[in-house]
């Protein structure tokens, strides 16, 4: 079976809520142009007054909007922006404003489930947690702690991740601990300890407001994040509007208002960023005393960057010579400059090298730390920042360093356990070696919270396969039963947004408070009440032999963070839910020294390098081996920036006479992730039905397709079957949403994943989702349909596939529903 969505319907509510716009059609809302300060505008969306309003956060992006949620006979009936939160002065997008409709979805989970018989069937809580203690517990006892496996989330909150970092680190002691972000943002994360020793962007979201240019690399901010792409709107519209330049094989929105668009072929994105770091150092366009005073290794970027001439880079990337000439000259003389990176660079072919060749740009410049001039390794999911910080998503506790004895000492004496209990011994485990160690065998438990691997995963059935292994035994924590938890032996209903409280932290270092504000339904609880449920059922221990975790609640929680983060980067240590139910969130550091948050990061040019507080050592780009911490001591950086450049290396992949076309995947204006919550909502999986394919109008007429037929898309590794949509994507290039799912069968092939490559960022570990050869071929006679089994996945007019639909009603289906083996 598919994810059932039929109960979804394909055309808004008629009962219209009152509404400040029509967020989807008017996405950006109307323009407030500026200079400086960014005006206030409330957005709001409601089905009826609210009896009461609740501070919360927007968490369907990275942006991290302020916002709060109206309530009504115990349901949410609206939302509206906060006026005075400092990162979007009351202004929400379309996902802010309507996905809360899925908390009220009448498929929602309401009780654990069981496998029993090949299917799910209800049951209690004591019963499934106690198949899950006892599973554990023998695997634990028979196999080890690298027999648990724990794959998480970017949309939980802080407390929640602190408490299963606690519970996987030193509870079991395993080190296969990594989340979905590492799909979306791990490359941030790498990039900025690269360059500058820890994670934690350096500047701020006013940066934008004061800025003269604004660099937008492999990031469609117009789509991803709306609210901010309204900021740069209003200050393109305003009396100084920044210069643009975007890169971007597709005409985006920002695109098409660009001063300047690059559109280089997939998987180039090196060879673009080396010959406009030519141009600017053979220009003389850098700061030489900042990169005396304050960098190490200048001469790297030089040597790596030197063939990398005009000419070099149009054959490779085919962006002209004089648009690379004309993004150059504005990129090196432009007095501030914002930066943002995504995933047209994470999820692309030499990631880590790309995103650290943008930090480059802004340490040759000198243009860092100062009101205007910051580069932001942007997130995708909008609690990523969280998993970072507390240790989910591959990295050490709080920004420490897993290598330096020092850290995980520390580490140990505040959690009162022996340093030898932690899984230092190690890099931690990244999520395509989980589930390479799953497929394996030696991971025989696993834990998937919130998250729907069988649709995001490249090559996506080959991990349902692995799911489905009969020696694996598959814990799910969801709200809805998605493709995975249909897969899991035990399903446990999840509380989502609204339904609890805790802390996000957003991109550019502020933390918000969310606070429940309705009870979640029927039996669902809350991802720490699980937590800690589990932790308290497998009796962890501290040293002392009393409960490993303390705390009971998600302030306290909170609290215990605050303690863990003193003295590093990401210090919350005077930061509380009183101070967080204030006017506005709250940037990290927040300390005695800084008690309202610090705005911006490396102000005196000193940056978080030295051996003895940096996060890690850092890797070659080229390689992506680990520098060892010896090697590392020997040229410590001492808190300068260290630049370091790479070399192109051509794909593992090229078209060919069989494939000859590139694909990129990527997202949609209006959903986020798998749907599990926008396609719940009437109006936005209305604007966004179903998957499609952008071809070039020159490609379109050469194999004779035409607006809206049916298109098979075949790689080495599977197919799908979707609508064709003819843009100004560049020729030879293909696009595909990555949301949509399928049945897992061959009748309905639409999850674009089944296209996609098993293959990783050697340093970040970021799967690569950019870059694949695929082949193209139009299936729109109903002969044709029904011999490739694709009538299911474009009956309709047009050749337009039918939205799948679901049985509107409770998420407790039957034995017979749901099988796995």
């Amino acid at each position: 079976m598919t994810q059932d969505l039929s109960s979804i319907p394909s055309t808004p509510d008629p009962a219209s809520p009152s509404a400040t716009r029509d967020s989807i059609t008017d996405i950006w809302g109307p323009r407030t142009p500026h200079l400086g300060e960014w005006p206030v505008r409330v957005d709001s969306r409601m089905h009826r007054e609210a009896d009461h309003w609740v501070r919360s956060v927007c968490v369907l992006c990275s942006t991290g909007c302020g916002m709060e949620v109206g309530v009504a006979d115990g349901q949410i009936v609206g939302v509206r922006g906060l006026a005075t939160d400092r990162v979007n002065h009351g202004r929400l997008g379309p996902k802010g404003l309507h996905a809360w409709e899925a908390n009220n979805s009448p498929d929602r989970l309401t009780q654990p489930l069981i496998r029993e018989d090949g299917g799910l069937r209800p049951a209690t809580w004591d019963e499934a947690m106690g198949r899950i203690v006892e599973r554990s517990k023998h695997d634990l006892e028979t196999y080890g702690p690298g027999s648990h496996g724990f794959y998480n989330t970017g949309q939980m909150f802080l407390e929640e991740y602190y408490t299963l970092a606690m519970i996987a680190d030193a509870g079991i002691g395993t080190n296969h601990l990594d989340g979905n972000t590492r799909l979306c943002t791990a490359t941030a994360a790498t990039a900025l300890i690269e360059s500058f020793g820890t994670d934690g962007q350096p500047g701020s979201y006013t940066d934008f407001d004061l800025t003269d240019a604004v660099f937008l690399v492999g990031h469609n901010m117009a789509s991803t994040q709306t609210v901010l792409w309204s900021r740069v709107l209003d200050r393109l519209e305003g009396p100084r509007p920044p210069r643009l330049i975007v890169v971007d094989p597709r005409p985006t929105v920002p695109a098409r208002r660009a001063d300047v668009h690059l559109a280089p072929r997939p998987g180039t994105n090196l060879p673009l960023l080396n010959g406009l770091l030519r141009i600017i150092i053979e220009k003389g366009w850098i700061d030489s005393a900042f990169i005396r005073d304050h960098t190490v290794d200048f001469e790297t970027v030089v040597e790596t960057t030197s063939p990398w001439t005009p000419r070099a880079v149009a054959d490779v990337t085919n962006v002209p010579e004089s648009k690379l000439q004309a993004a150059a000259e504005i990129l090196g003389t432009t007095e501030s400059l914002v930066s943002t990176c995504l995933q047209g660079v994470y999820q692309s072919l030499q990631a880590t090298a790309s995103a650290v060749q943008v930090n480059n740009l802004h340490i040759i410049r000198g243009l860092l730390g100062k009101p205007g001039s910051t580069v932001f390794q942007m997130n995708g999911q909008p609690t990523a920042q969280n998993t970072r910080e507390c240790g989910a998503n591959g990295e050490f506790i709080a920004f420490r360093n897993w290598q330096n004895p020092d850290h995980v000492a520390e580490q140990a004496r505040i959690w009162n356990v022996e340093p030898s209990k932690l899984p230092t011994w190690t890099p931690p485990t990244h999520a395509m070696e989980i589930f390479h160690f799953a497929e394996a065998g030696s991971i025989r438990f696993m834990w998937i919270i919130c998250t729907n691997p069988a649709v995001s995963l490249p090559e996506v059935e080959r991990i349902r396969k692995i799911l489905a292994r009969e020696d694996l035994f598959v814990v799910v924590s969801d709200a809805f039963l998605t493709e995975t938890a249909k897969l899991a032996d035990v399903v446990l209903p999840a509380a989502i947004w609204a339904e609890k409280t805790g802390c996000a932290t957003n991109v550019d270092r502020t933390v918000h408070l969310s606070e429940k504000a309705i009870e979640p339904p029927g039996d669902a609880r809350s991802d720490l009440d699980i937590f800690l449920d589990y932790a308290n059922r497998m009796a962890f221990k501290d040293k002392d032999g009393e409960p490993l975790i303390k705390f009971r609640d998600a302030e306290s929680a909170f609290d215990a963070w605050r303690a863990t983060s003193r003295g590093r980067p990401c210090d919350y240590s005077a930061m509380t839910y009183e101070r967080l139910r204030g006017p506005s969130g709250i940037q990290w550091p927040c300390t005695d020294e800084y008690p309202d948050g610090k705005e911006r990061q490396y102000e005196n040019g000193v940056f978080n390098t030295s051996a003895a507080y940096c996060e890690t050592y850092g890797h070659d780009l080229m390689t992506g081996a680990a520098i060892e911490p010896a090697q590392y001591a020997a040229r410590d950086p001492g808190g300068r920036a260290i630049i370091k450049g790479a070399e192109y290396v051509p794909p593992p992949e090229e078209p060919d006479e069989d494939y000859p076309f590139l694909l990129t995947t990527g997202r949609v204006t209006h959903h986020f992730h798998t749907r599990t919550k926008t396609a719940r909502s009437p109006a936005l999986q209305a604007a966004a039905p179903e998957a499609f394919v952008e071809i070039a109008d020159v490609d379109a007429v050469r194999l004779g397709i035409e607006e809206g037929d049916a298109v098979e898309v075949a790689s080495r590794r599977g197919r799908v079957v979707v609508p064709a949509r003819l843009t100004g994507v560049e020729p030879g290039v293909v696009f595909i949403p990555w949301h949509y799912g399928d049945d897992s069968t061959a009748d309905t092939p639409t999850a674009a994943n089944r296209l996609t490559i098993t293959g990783w960022d050697l340093v970040s570990k970021q799967p690569h989702f950019k870059y694949a050869a695929v082949a193209l071929r139009p299936v729109r006679r109903p002969m044709e349909l029904e011999r490739t089994g694709a009538g299911a996945a474009v009956a309709g007019s047009n050749g337009h596939r039918a939205e799948p639909a679901v049985p509107a009603g409770a998420g407790t289906p039957t034995a017979s529903e749901v099988t796995k083996r």
